[in-house]
């Protein structure tokens, strides 16, 4: 935890941004993976850890937004659970850690709810991401779970945005951690992976890295052979000479923050001469997206950007044809960038998605519905303390292939015999963590290898 002023600060704003009425958190049970007992590793909802730092189990809280009473409420365990966990801290004092003097029970935590809605109070809540808690807000408020995400409260989501959305220099310095040790997963990656291995070897590797650091990863792995599958989890494939290795994978620190990163490097100790040549395409949009980072960009034109630069250098490789700008605006380069380009990053890798991108990334404005674009998660202007990454891809994706060719999609644009000739190419991808500053940029946690120099002198390592 931070120190509990910290947490009273960032709960006294929200008390002067809520108008009336009471705001209600809903902490995260327990849930299992199979039968009751047997649980996943609990992580905690991540607008209560702001608010309130608290990670245990089946916590809730009310704050007034008139009065400016704090109550954070939970079950004590009995005997029957100490046996089995061994003695735990009160919830009164687990609540007085992070500043707050009043604790009451479940029960009483439904009393206070029904006297509310008795008197006509309004009653703020976030839309539930869990089933456990749209039954409890059900039980609680008698909302049925269809209708949760229509009448959560958006003023209060409005209002966290507005907080969470900006880190504080502490947040920053646990996000660096996050960082450093996600590098440190990518560097076990490249500096242990050989032909013969399988995916789910190399995933191993990589998420021991998080967990030695006594953290979680921060999502589930992406450790692939076939990188032109944005999100694949599938890790049974056996690497061969020849082949690519597209890593995304991130660490969690104890405290919730996550660091998100990806690498693409040769199963061999080297890249092939075409691999070498689109890898740098997609690096030069990399770099390109870094360099526009600042107070005030639009987003939204930084992707546009590393789409040209990506289209620009595949038509210098002969997969694309005609103007670049205008490709890119009739939406062209979605064969090869079918993706967003970044997204805001906290306690959540795609931080705060549960309360809406419209909200976290667009600052209320309408998302586009084009293919491509309306992937991506951040579209408005920059400002200083956002956390964000930067990961623009290349990705020769056959269905994709057939379909727009079937089409005659954007057939001015894309040389379809040069891109057949690609299909099982795979994909390509690097990306790293940045805060936005008063002026610029700061790359958060140490550079991870990301030239073909580096990369390949990485690589080198693991066959000594």
């Amino acid at each position: 935890m931070f120190s509990k002023d910290i947490y009273i600060k960032r709960r006294q704003k929200l008390i002067n941004d809520v108008d009336k009425g009471l705001i209600l958190f809903l902490g995260n049970s327990e849930s299992s993976m199979n039968f009751l007992h047997n649980t996943y590793k609990h992580r905690q909802d991540s607008s209560f850890l702001y608010f309130f730092g608290l990670d245990r189990h089946d916590l809730s809280a009310i704050i007034d937004a008139e009065t400016g009473e704090v109550v954070v409420y939970g079950n004590d365990y009995s005997i029957d659970d100490i046996v089995w966990t061994g003695r735990q801290t009160s919830i009164a004092d687990k609540a007085k850690s992070c500043g707050v003097d009043k604790s009451g029970t479940v029960d009483n935590l439904k009393s206070v709810l029904k006297e509310a809605q008795i008197k006509g109070r309004k009653i703020h809540f976030l839309p539930a991401y869990r089933d456990s808690n749209r039954i409890k807000i059900f039980e609680y408020l008698g909302i049925e779970p269809s209708n949760n995400e229509a009448e959560a409260s958006v003023e209060l989501i409005k209002a966290i945005v507005e907080q969470r959305n900006y880190k504080s220099n502490d947040e920053v310095l646990e996000i660096t951690k996050a960082c450093n040790t996600t590098v440190e997963m990518h560097l076990a990656a490249m500096r242990f992976a050989k032909p013969g291995m399988t995916e789910a070897q190399i995933a191993a590797e990589v998420e021991k890295v998080a967990l030695a650091e006594n953290g979680n990863i921060s999502f589930a792995t992406i450790a692939t052979i076939n990188g032109q599958t944005l999100h694949n989890h599938y890790h049974g494939n056996i690497i061969k000479e020849g082949q690519m290795f597209l890593l995304d994978a991130g660490a969690e620190t104890p405290m919730g923050y996550a660091g998100d990163m990806s690498s693409t490097f040769p199963v061999g100790k080297s890249f092939t001469s075409e691999q070498r040549d689109i890898y740098q395409v997609a690096l030069n949009s990399h770099e390109k997206s870094i360099s526009m980072l600042k107070p005030g960009v639009s987003f939204k034109e930084i992707y546009f950007e590393s789409a040209r630069e990506i289209m620009r250098g595949m038509k210098d490789l002969g997969f694309v044809k005609g103007n670049v700008d205008d490709a890119v605006q009739a939406g062209a380069h979605g064969m090869f960038f079918p993706c967003g380009l970044g997204h805001m990053m906290g306690l959540d890798v795609h931080d705060m998605e549960d309360l809406g991108e419209q909200y976290v990334g667009y600052n209320n404005e309408e998302k586009s519905k084009e293919f491509g674009l309306k992937s991506l998660r951040l579209g408005r202007d920059l400002e200083p303390g956002f956390v964000l990454t930067i990961e623009p891809g290349i990705y020769f994706i056959p269905e994709l292939i057939d379909m727009w060719k079937a089409d005659n999609k954007y057939s001015d644009f894309l040389n379809y015999d040069k891109i057949e000739k690609f299909r099982n190419f795979g994909g390509i991808r690097n990306e790293e963590d940045f805060l936005i500053t008063e002026n610029g940029y700061q790359l958060l946690g140490k550079e991870l290898p990301k030239t073909i120099v580096d990369v390949e002198s990485e690589r080198l390592k693991a066959f000594e």
